[in-house]
């Protein structure tokens, strides 16, 4: 057996050690539990409402959105991204095909000037904003806000249809050097994929 002081001695020893774990994972306990949640990269759905205006048919829809760092980077160089919104709304015929009796889509563009350090977004080549801030600007794509998407007869009163809508990524509106690329890496493929849901007609 070790001589009493040497006992003592290890006693202190180990204390000292087991304050030092202790501490370091409070440390790493607190670093977690304080970082926000890293947002994933890409597009998901979030919701959506099909209905029925004096207008017509409207879509409202939301989506969760966060740049590639590919993407962001393309941006940040003055190239303009293109997102495109789908929507159809179809109902099955057991003797033919679907009738898809609206079919409709939406582009967004968002650029950014390199020389004014804005960002720029537009809907459909019209309704131009400005913005100060990247996370300002994702915002119209996070939430697109309600959308004529069809005439007030185009659906049937009561009648049972599937209402099915996209969000992505347009790549086809890239440059064409950068189209080669964007076809096979990951990084510049943001699709929210197709998702669908039932919907009642409404009468107005």
């Amino acid at each position: 057996m070790p001589p009493k002081h040497q006992r003592r001695t290890l006693r202190v020893l180990w204390i000292g050690i087991q304050k030092l774990l202790l501490g370091f994972w409070l440390g790493v306990l607190c670093l977690i539990t304080a970082a926000p949640a890293l947002a994933a990269e890409g597009i998901e759905f979030v919701d959506a409402t099909l209905s029925a205006t004096d207008e017509g048919y409207s879509l409202s829809s939301n989506f969760s959105v966060e740049l590639t760092h590919a993407l962001e980077d393309a941006l940040s160089r003055g190239i303009p991204l293109h997102f495109k919104l789908q929507i159809e709304v179809s109902r099955p015929r057991w003797y033919w095909l679907d009738d898809v009796a609206i079919k409709s889509s939406r582009n967004i563009r968002i650029s950014y000037n390199v020389l004014t350090r804005q960002y720029r977004a537009s809907v459909d080549g019209s309704l131009y904003r400005s913005f100060a801030q990247l996370d300002d600007m994702l915002a119209l794509l996070r939430h697109p806000g309600r959308w004529l998407v069809g005439e007030p007869n185009a659906l049937k009163a009561d009648a049972n249809y599937t209402v099915a809508i996209q969000f992505g990524l347009d790549v086809s509106q890239l440059p064409k050097t950068i189209q080669v690329t964007a076809l096979g890496s990951g990084d510049w493929k943001m699709s929210s994929g197709w998702t669908r849901f039932n919907y009642k007609a409404e009468t107005k």
